[in-house]
């Protein structure tokens, strides 16, 4: 829940940046409280006092808190990177996404070739010791072998190299 700086009588991040009293009504004191000063100096900075002010009366009450940490969460990125802001942020993190999806995709096609390679389930049952991957209609690999779910270490290689 959104802090108050009424209870102990210091002005919020706002007034004390802005230089004013902290009125009992400041549309301010819930959301910057006087031990965040730097959260409303970005905001201040990026936005403004009067359009941060506007935009809170704006926002219904439950949802202000959310409203103010997003304006906070985007000055911060828009003062690291003036240009995309947090587009910039998650740009990077769908690209490493995209990458991981292909690193997973060729680990999961080495895991179906060894499969394949090591065990025809079609002849004959395997040996005692020995299973095979067996593919459900949904496309899910079942490891009837309880140490094959386990996370594969590899070498140590983060570039998805075969097993």
């Amino acid at each position: 829940m959104a802090s108050s700086s009424h209870s102990s009588n210091f002005p919020c991040a706002a007034c004390k940046f802005l230089r004013r009293k902290c009125m009992p009504d400041c549309v301010f004191a819930p959301y910057f409280p006087p031990e965040e000063p730097q959260k409303f100096i970005n905001v201040h900075k990026i936005f403004g006092a009067s359009n941060v002010s506007k935009l809170i009366n704006e926002v219904a009450p439950h949802q202000r808190e959310d409203a103010v940490n997003s304006l906070a969460y985007e000055a911060e990125a828009r003062l690291k990177d003036p240009v995309y802001g947090c587009v910039g942020a998650i740009s990077i993190l769908q690209r490493q996404v995209l990458r991981l999806q292909r690193e997973l995709d060729a680990i999961h096609a080495d895991l179906i070739r060894y499969a394949t390679a090591t065990c025809n389930c079609n002849e004959m049952p395997p040996p005692m010791g020995r299973t095979c991957f067996h593919h459900n209609s949904s496309g899910n690999i079942y490891y009837p072998n309880p140490h094959w779910s386990e996370p594969y270490e590899g070498n140590g290689r983060s570039d998805g190299g075969s097993l």
